[in-house]
């Protein structure tokens, strides 16, 4: 059993599927830093604050003095619909997404474009001709 962990442990695919989530767990805080500290900021100058997440309905009723935020009514146990929680998080994905997209275009820019075709054997052009020969 342990033969069969090992072998397991030291394939190809799950090394590189350590070496990916250790990458991806940087490059996320590069990333959520690159929101956070630089786009968000700017968003804000002209959007003006984009935090929804004290938005949202009392679905039960919330004991007498409990202030009317989210943080003091889910404290007081009262149960509420917080939709603008999820509104801030889907605007902040939306953002992420666009930052990784321009990124990863310019990463791929920077690395010379789309790989340039692979040559293709001269056996598997004739095994194409005949093929489309025997479909005639």
């Amino acid at each position: 059993m342990l033969k069969e962990f090992k072998a397991f442990a030291v394939r190809g695919n799950v090394i590189d599927l350590a070496v990916g989530v250790i990458i991806g767990a940087a490059f996320g805080k590069i990333v959520d830093s690159a929101v956070n500290d630089l786009i968000m900021p700017i968003v804000a100058a002209f959007i003006g604050h984009l935090d929804f997440s004290n938005f949202f309905l009392v679905l039960g009723k919330a004991p007498e003095g409990t202030a009317m935020t989210l943080d003091a009514m889910k404290k007081a146990g009262v149960p509420v619909f917080a939709y603008g929680n999820f509104i801030t998080v889907a605007v902040n994905f939306v953002i992420l997404a666009f930052i990784i997209f321009l990124m990863i275009k310019q990463i791929n820019k920077l690395k010379g474009g789309t790989p340039a075709e692979a040559e293709v054997k001269e056996e598997v052009l004739l095994l194409r001709d005949i093929r489309d020969s025997l479909k005639k």
